[in-house]
Order: C-alpha cells, then structure tokens, then sequence
C-alpha cells in the first residue's frame, strides 16, 4: 500500500549475494534448468535469468546460452539448438549474423520502444541509442520494435527443440531498463520455468472486480501463485444483502481453488456509513476538521465509545463471513509531512488532547499556535508514537478474542518500514521498535510496507531491509515485505509501474529475504506478468540434474517442473497434477516413476512437511500452516482423519472435477480417504 519516506543510499548490491551451486549434469535432459553467458562478464543476464529460477552453468552442458559482444560461438552451436538449447544473441555480433539477424546501413535513435506483449505501455529509455536497423530471418517473430519506425529490436523463431531469440542492445546494467519483456519472449518460444512458489499474497479490492467472474479470476490467481487475497473489508462492514452475497461468492470461488481470503481492515477508517452516522467520534486535525484525508474516513477509536462500536462491528463483520485470516494495516496516525502540515496532522480529537494535558500539562493543539518550542512538539510525538502502539495491542487483543469463536483465524498487522527513514516515527507515529516485541506474546505476521520513495532504488533493497529488522525480533519468520505495484513518482526507466523483469527480480530477491511476499495489489499486476510470477517467488540455491534424475534443496515449499509421476527420495510421490511436483522445504532428489491411478494432492497451500501413500486410495499428508489449509484432490474424499482421529470431512468441488478440503491451523498429520 503506498506511503512516503525518504531515499536512502543501500550499500548492499545484487552481485554480493551468494551464488547458487549447480552442479554440472552428467547428461541434458528436457528440463531446461541452467544458463551460461560468453565471454565471461555476464553484464545483466544473471539478474534476468534467475530471477525466474534458472541456475548458472558451464557453458558446455547449459540450457541457455547466452552470447554476448566479442564471445565466440561454441561448437556445434546449431545442433544444439536444434537438440533443444535456448540461444539469446546480443547485439550486432558474428553469431548473430549466422542465425539471420544482419545489421544494415541505416540507424536510428531508439528511446520509444513497443512491446508485444503491451502494445500500449510507454517503454521509454532514459537516454537515447543509437542502434542499427536489422534484417530478421522471415520466421522470426518480432517481439520488441522502435515505437515509431518499427525497427526491429527483440525477434526470434524456434528451431528444432530449441529457439533463438535476438535483442538489439544491452538490457541495461540491472537487466530491466530497455526490454522489460525478454523473459516473456523466451516463454513464446517454448522455454519453461523449472520451479515455482505459490506463497505469493496480493491485496484486493472488489470496486475493480465487481461485475466478473469469480470462479475464472480465483483459478488464475491460484496459477499465479498467490495463497491468499487480502481483501478490502470496509466495503462489508455494514451489512447489506447484495454485497454479502458477492463476498461469500468470492470466498467459496477462492477456496475452491485452495485460496485464503483475509478481512484487510484499515482503521481508524471503519466505513463511510460509520463516519456519516457518528460525526461526534471522527477524528480531528491540527485545523480542528474532520479528519476525511484522501480516501479514509478517520475516526477517534481512544473514545470509548467509538472503540467499542467500531470493535462490535469488526467482530459482526469477521462472524458474518468465513475469513481465513485479519490484517490490521496501517494502524496509527497521519500526516506523512508530520506537524509541518496541520491540515492533515492528527491525533487532534479532545480525547487525546485531555489525555496528553493531564499529563503535560499543556493541550497540544497549542503547538499549532503559540507553543512553537522543540521540547513540547517532542514530548507530543513521543507520546504519539506511544498511543499508535497501544491501538495496535488494544486491536491485535480484541481480533484474539475472536478466536476463541474461529481458532483457525490468523493475524497479520501491515506496518510501514521506519527502519530506513528514521522521521516516519514522527511523520505518522510508526515505530516497528516498539510494536514488534507484541510478536512476544502475540500470534501474527508482521507485514512491512515499502515505502515509496525507494521504489527507484530497484529490488537490491529487499535484503537490506531485512537486514535491519531482523535484529529487532527473535521471530524473523513472522516477517513479511509488502511490494507495491503501482505507478511511481520518481522518473523511473523504462516503465512507471514495475513489471517484467523488473518485477520479477523485485519478487526473486524479495522472497529470498522475507518468508512471505505480499503485492499491492492484485488488479495492478499487469497481465503479461502473470505466468512467471510463481516463478519469481521460488527460491532454490542448489540444483543438480543428472539424465534421470534431478536433486535440489530449497528454504521453502516449492514446485518442481516435471510431467507425469515421479519418486521422491526414492518413494511413490503424490503432490502432483502432473505437470508440476510440490516438495517440502529441504533436499530432495526426484526421478520418474510408472504412472498410477492412485489419488493426487493437486496443490497445498500449507507449509508441505511430508507426504506418501498408505494405500491404493489414501494419503499421509504431513503440514504446519499460521491459518487453514486447502488440499486439492483429483479423487472425491471419503474420510478424513486428523492426528489419527476420526474428523468432520467436507469439501467443495470444481467444474473440473477437483476437491478441495479445508484443513486445520497449526502442525498436523492428516489421512484422506478417497474412493
């Protein structure tokens, strides 16, 4: 969700984390896993092909090769490709030139560039080049031209098992500041990510969905890897038949799918019915106004009163529907300029004021007027910082009284970084110092909100970030990042909103630094991003792959690329649908196995611990998961126990013949019965 701190400078840069291992294969196999780049600096590639999960390799037995100026081709080059290798040619080079893309005479400036895969999108490089016109062999598909003469400037054909793919110039030192499609390019030409995730969550307002089809939108969600909507539950917090109905609608559509739905509550904004029927309890600026800034309504949740009809509402609204989870965000006070414009600046209602006197000795609004010293503004944003951190544990305890009513509810709070921009404690009240000892005695994700001013900075700074609050906290894996995917203010190359590979090593490094990954939000995600997302999000620092086998080891559940049955570890594997094969988190080795009628998991959301068959109709399903779990079958459920005692069994079916049970909070072994 987007907010505003101030640019900081990281000092830590993408080529300073640790390389992956790879281990050179015996043999290729049709699982194209590893990259090589010639001659030797690889410039920006690296950023680009693993940012979707591709490994480094020898240049002998790589997937993709990539040949770069002044590299010689290897040997036997064509029948390579012809085999089933990846080429990427940069710029006017001999090898280039052998494959059909020849430079001619002319030139022309290039700073407008059209994609195929967003005609409309403005790609505007920061300065102009001046690059050669191209001849491209007639097969050649052209994916990328000079917005205003056509001038070719990605184009490439399949050949054989294998493609090609040309680029015009360098992609930029970061990968992304010219072509932000090339690895959607490779895609159209057959090329396959061999690993994926799906723990991605995305925040989601139903006034951009309102009238579609819900069923069609949770199925591609769930292809895109996200585990859970954070939706926009003001619009629901006053009852209201038709409403209701669309949101238990989406819920049942999302949890078909094996998709969590959480409650996204952003108070002190209860809802517009609530500040037009309680004008006595809406918060007041330093100008003594109603507090109406920007979309939010904000209302004074220190007055009792106001508090507890505010909390008697959030409870209806968490009982009225089957949520999976409550996200508190953005629980504290504006403005982003601080006292330095009152206009916008709150707490300022007379309960806070009399609260503050009582004990100051002097009421704070005169801050605003006579009372301009530095030692009495201080002693207010302290004590400011201070009343955000007691909202925060007052709403975190009475979400927990709920859950003696929905024990499989979880909690996250979305907080803004203050790590990097120190003046965010006093701008709006935040300080991730204080709140993140509640982590203590308190069972919630703690979501950290990228600030805005560092969206320029590039995906370099998820690391960084990390760095600086995993000091504060025993409980690093209840930390998450929140990247927000919307138009940035800076001047930014070559797209306003990050997309393509820009987004995808934002997600990459993101997910290798948090335990979680968050987008904001899900109707900002351009179309074209969406099948590498998953991609993205997977995290696999070791793979070796042999002609029949492949081992990988990864910190996180992941999705392994692999048609038809496989043994894992040597046994009968049944977390698959047949395309892609779900592992635990750890080392494992894969091969392929007989194909078998047996039941299938066709996809877990849960944190995957074991699995294994107990007989020709049943599976042993290890997990831990902060909320429920949705198990995916290809087999109708018959029984269901849990810790090895009988329990309820209900599902919910798809058009395609698939069930989904829901499962548990917590660590749990589970046996399902099918027929």
């Amino acid at each position: 969700m987007p907010s505003l701190t101030n640019a900081i400078l990281f000092l830590t840069l993408a080529a300073s984390l640790p390389a992956a291992t790879v281990t050179q294969p015996s043999a290729p196999s049709s699982l194209a896993t590893t990259f090589a780049v010639l001659p030797d600096d690889p410039g920006p590639w690296q950023q680009i092909l693993s940012s979707v999960g591709f490994q480094p390799q020898s240049p002998d037995s790589a997937d993709i090769l990539v040949l770069r100026p002044g590299a010689n081709a290897p040997a036997h080059l064509t029948e390579r490709v012809e085999q089933g290798a990846f080429l990427i040619l940069e710029g006017q080079t001999t090898p280039a030139e052998t494959f059909g893309f020849r430079a001619t005479r002319d030139t022309v400036p290039v700073v407008n560039v059209e994609d195929v895969h967003r005609p409309k999108l403005p790609v505007i490089w920061q300065k102009a080049v001046e690059l050669h016109k191209f001849e491209v062999p007639k097969s050649a598909e052209i994916f990328a031209k000079e917005r205003w003469t056509g001038a070719p400037l990605i184009a490439g054909y399949a050949s054989g098992r294998g493609a090609v793919l040309w680029i015009a110039a360098n992609p930029g030192d970061r990968g992304y500041e010219r072509f932000p499609y090339i690895l959607q390019a490779l895609t159209d030409l057959g090329l396959r990510a061999p690993f994926r995730s799906a723990r991605l969550w995305a925040f989601f307002d139903s006034a951009y969905r309102a009238r579609v089809d819900l069923d069609y939108f949770a199925a591609r969600w769930r292809a895109s890897g996200i585990a859970a909507l954070q939706v926009a539950s003001w619009h629901y917090y006053d009852p209201d038949p038709e409403r209701d109905h669309y949101m238990k609608a989406l819920i049942e559509a999302c949890h078909r799918q094996g998709i969590l739905v959480y409650a996204w509550i952003e108070l002190p904004h209860v809802s517009g019915k609530f500040w037009a029927e309680h004008p006595a309890w809406r918060e007041k600026t330093a100008l003594l106004q109603d507090a109406q800034l920007d979309w939010r309504k904000l209302m004074n949740l220190t007055n009792r009163d106001c508090f507890r009809a505010a909390s008697a509402g959030i409870k209806d609204l968490i009982n009225r529907f089957d949520w999976d989870g409550v996200n508190l965000a953005e629980l504290y006070f504006e403005s982003l300029e601080g006292a330095g414009n009152p206009a916008r600046f709150t707490p300022m209602n007379d309960d806070v004021r009399r609260e503050f006197k009582a004990t100051h000795g002097f009421d704070p609004i005169e801050l605003f007027h006579d009372r301009k010293d530095a030692e009495s503004l201080r002693a207010f944003l302290d004590f400011r910082a201070g009343l955000a951190r007691r909202m925060q544990d007052e709403w975190i305890a009475e979400i927990e009284k709920v859950r003696s009513a929905h024990p499989d509810l979880d909690l996250v709070l979305t907080h803004v970084d203050d790590r990097f921009d120190t003046g965010m404690k006093d701008a709006i009240g935040a300080d991730a110092g204080r709140v993140l000892p509640l982590l203590d005695s308190h069972d919630f994700t703690f979501l950290i909100e990228d600030p805005a001013t560092v969206w320029n900075l590039g995906p370099q700074r998820y690391p960084e970030i990390a760095k600086r609050y995993q000091p504060l906290t025993p409980h690093a894996n209840k930390l998450a990042i929140d990247i927000n995917i919307v138009d940035r203010y800076q001047d930014v190359y070559p797209t306003k909103q990050q997309t393509g590979t820009e987004l995808f090593e934002l997600v990459h490094l993101a997910s290798s630094a948090f335990p979680r990954v968050a987008l904001y939000f899900e109707n900002s995600i351009l179309a074209p991003d969406l099948p590498l997302l998953p991609a993205a999000g997977a995290i696999i620092p070791h793979a070796e792959r042999t002609t029949a086998k492949l081992t990988i080891d990864s910190p996180q559940v992941i999705g392994v690329s692999w048609p038809g049955e496989a043994k894992v570890d040597g046994n009968p594997w049944p977390v698959t649908d047949g395309s892609t094969l779900w592992l635990p988190a750890g080392p494992h080795t894969i091969e392929s196995a007989p194909a078998a009628a047996s039941p299938h998991i066709l996809d877990f959301n849960g944190d995957l611990q074991s699995a294994d068959r107990s007989g020709k109709s049943s599976i042993d399903l290890s997990y831990e998961s902060p909320s429920r779990a949705f198990a995916l079958l290809d087999h109708k459920p018959t029984k269901l126990e849990i810790d090895a005692a009988p329990s309820p069994l209900t599902f919910l079916t798809t058009d395609k013949g698939t069930y989904s049970i829901s499962l548990p909070r917590g660590q749990h072994l589970v046996t399902i019965q099918t027929e």
